[in-house]
């Protein structure tokens, strides 16, 4: 038989993991049963009710948190010339054409967060759908990391602009914060998240829309939330 820890035997008695919490009563609790030794990462889990197999319930966009998610994101753009100058300007970490398209394709390099690229170098990067496909890193039009408005791109995601997209199994899995904010701020990222996912629901989507809502913190359990409060 398995052993359970005691800092596990602590985490589950504070908490019911059938009942529904409210927003804020959530993400209290997944607060106080974030215990590591680290500023943990908090997480957002949707599941919806469409078909992700089917083009017209794509679920797909982008966000600026209001208070941002805590984390260093580093930021790979694929320009030249004068919107090469405004990404390094605007903080990119990495800023190229050629070189960076070969450094990836040939040495698998992968130190970055998100890609983002003017229009006209979408050709020289469509080779690497393979690589940076897979790991939800391609740019697209619809997150806004294909712009010629670099600039503007780069500071939403240093300011904490997050990706999310629907999985296979129809799930958002999305970062809303840190451990160490304030909680009024954690509920303020987790409700304008769940807004831009509302807004997003694809027409052909039928039924429930949001079939379950769980937060969680990087190493504590899921806490599931009362949908209809939002």
């Amino acid at each position: 038989m398995k052993k359970v820890s005691n800092r596990r035997r602590e985490m589950l008695e504070k908490y019911d993991s059938e009942k529904i919490y409210s927003p804020d009563e959530g993400v209290e609790l997944v607060q106080e049963l974030a215990t590591a030794n680290f500023d943990e990462t908090i997480e957002l889990h949707v599941n919806l009710g469409i078909d992700s197999r089917h083009a017209d319930q794509q679920v797909r966009g982008a966000i600026v948190l209001p208070n941002g998610t805590g984390q260093e994101t580093s930021v790979l753009v694929i320009a030249d010339g004068q919107k090469a100058e405004e990404a390094k300007s605007a903080g990119a970490d990495y800023v190229g054409v050629d070189e960076m398209v070969e450094r990836i394709q040939n040495e698998n390099w992968m130190d970055f967060d998100v890609v983002v690229a003017t229009p006209d170098k979408m050709g020289k990067i469509g080779r690497l759908g393979r690589i940076l496909g897979p790991k939800g890193l391609m740019p697209s039009p619809k997150s806004g990391t294909v712009t010629f408005d670099i600039e503007q791109a780069v500071k939403e995601i240093k300011a904490g602009k997050v990706e999310y997209r629907a999985e296979k199994a129809n799930i958002v899995h999305v970062v809303i914060g840190k451990e160490s904010f304030e909680k009024e701020e954690l509920v303020e990222n987790l409700k304008a998240m769940i807004k831009a996912l509302k807004n997003d629901r694809p027409v052909a989507a039928k039924g429930k829309y949001f079939k379950k809502i769980t937060i969680s913190s990087s190493m504590g359990p899921g806490i599931k939330l009362d949908d209809s409060a939002f």
